[in-house]
């Protein structure tokens, strides 16, 4: 038997508030942030399905975490990869703890263009733009032919005959 254990969480979701950034004592900077998660489940009363969300804590350190810091605002949509971490401590006598999702890798998903909330320092902001359409494009025409030998020139049916099937 295999003592083998696996420690990746996958998310996508909503900022919950605005992120926090601290410094630890040795000046390491550590970004705090929630996520909602929206899980759908049937409400048992009324039959329907519903979103329930699910509230995640996430933190980022080091150098990313102040670069990141500018871009993320309550409501951006992100994609967050990281590990899950538990920790527990005491206040006032009562016991704590909390699991949060330490990230790898985030990714911005909102379709908005993102601007940074400070200054852009040595940071370019991200650009996130609409896709745009794609160019129209026709077949080549050929030249006119002289008929030769009595058979007559054909010429094949425009391109914007197939402009309709294509699916792009």
């Amino acid at each position: 038997m295999s003592n083998v254990s696996i420690n990746r969480v996958n998310i996508s979701g909503n900022l919950t508030r605005d992120p926090e950034l601290r410094s630890t004592t040795g000046g390491t900077a550590v970004l705090t942030f929630g996520v909602a998660v929206n899980d759908r489940r049937r409400n048992a009363q009324t039959g329907e399905w519903e979103d329930v969300p699910n509230f995640v804590d996430c933190v980022i350190f080091g150098t990313r975490a102040d670069a990141l810091q500018r871009y993320l605002s309550k409501g951006t949509k992100v994609a967050i990869e990281g590990k899950l971490r538990y920790s527990s401590w005491e206040r006032d006598g009562q016991r704590r703890s909390k699991l949060e999702v330490v990230v790898d890798e985030i990714e911005f998903l909102s379709s908005r263009n993102q601007q940074p909330r400070q200054d852009d320092g040595p940071y370019a902001a991200p650009s996130y733009s609409a896709p745009q359409p794609a160019p129209s494009y026709s077949a080549p025409q050929p030249a006119p032919q002289q008929a030769s030998r009595g058979a007559e020139s054909q010429m094949p049916p425009s391109a914007d005959v197939y402009d309709a099937d294509i699916p792009f």
